[in-house]
């Protein structure tokens, strides 16, 4: 019986996870599934006819361990899905400056390499906004973001300078219409749209992610959603058995907030086809990987 192991963390208390709708489909097809952390070190992942990295939620605490752990699955023949070169163009969100530069609208952004209050100041200026929103190139979960008014800017200034004193990071305007609209999601597997959602943030906060309150609905989108979301992908430097492409509307042009690839939730309790469909679209790139 081939086997399959989903790549995930020590600890998913914290979290919602939905990975296990994808268990039954694989069985029903003749797979086992064995979920395995990415901090295990005597994992033979060679016994694994494939890996598919998941919910490894903390992998941005110790980025080079974590790539480490997909070199070493890489090297040890299995199928790893999404594959190696794509996850390490997609780790540091500077992959959004070559969405721009292939005429793909993304969020405005301005990238620093170490903290200077008086640089980001001038950010309310340079971006015509008055709130800013700060997060590392290499972040996940919203961690360390932070939405910033000038008042705002002067009382955290320890506190951020603590941060990214030596830790390349991005400014963006905030923009407002991720708490009037929400933010869209679209999922592809193996390059064809299985499903989409609307996610909006709690009252009071602007993340959407449900670890902080944030709404979740299907949605259906229209066709320039989908020819947004399709030129993120057609961007990517490598097919993907998975992507999410998480776009919002700013001042009335649908831009991409984030292509992601490495390990986003896939929501399948929202969408009851969407599990089977994940895995026919393995099956399919793992019968043309042993072709």
């Amino acid at each position: 019986m081939p086997r399959v192991a989903f790549l995930s963390t020590d600890n998913l208390e914290d979290f919602f996870v939905y990975d296990e709708l994808l268990i039954p489909h694989f069985e029903q097809r003749g797979w086992s599934v064995d979920t395995v952390s990415w901090h295990c070190q005597k994992t033979d992942w060679s016994a694994y006819d494939a890996v598919i990295v998941r919910s490894t939620w903390d992998y941005q605490n110790a980025p080079d361990a974590f790539v480490d752990c997909l070199k070493r699955i890489e090297q040890s023949g299995t199928l790893l899905e999404n594959p190696l070169e794509l996850m390490l163009w997609n780790i540091q969100k500077i992959y959004l400056k070559e969405l721009e530069e292939a005429g793909i609208p993304v969020i405005p952004t301005v990238w620093m390499d170490a903290w200077s209050t008086a640089a980001v100041e001038t950010q309310f200026a340079a971006l015509n906004t008055d709130t800013l929103v700060i997060k590392p190139v290499l972040s996940a979960n919203a961690d360390d973001t932070f939405r910033l008014t000038p008042q705002a800017l002067a009382e955290k200034q320890g506190t951020l300078s603590a941060l990214f004193s030596q830790r390349p990071f991005m400014v963006q305007p905030f923009i407002r219409e991720v708490v009037d609209e929400g933010e869209i999601s679209l999922f592809y597997f193996d390059g064809d749209f299985s499903h989409a959602i609307l996610k909006q943030p709690a009252v009071g906060d602007f993340r959407v992610q449900e670890e902080h309150g944030g709404r979740l609905s299907v949605l259906q989108p229209d066709a320039t959603v989908m020819a947004c979301a399709r030129a993120a992908l057609n961007a990517m430097p490598a097919s993907a058995l998975y992507a999410r492409v998480d776009l919002i509307r700013a001042a009335g042009q649908w831009r991409v907030m984030e292509l992601e690839l490495i390990e986003p939730s896939l929501y399948f309790q929202l969408d009851e086809g969407a599990a089977p469909r994940f895995v026919d679209a393995f099956l399919q790139r793992w019968r043309q990987q042993r072709a």
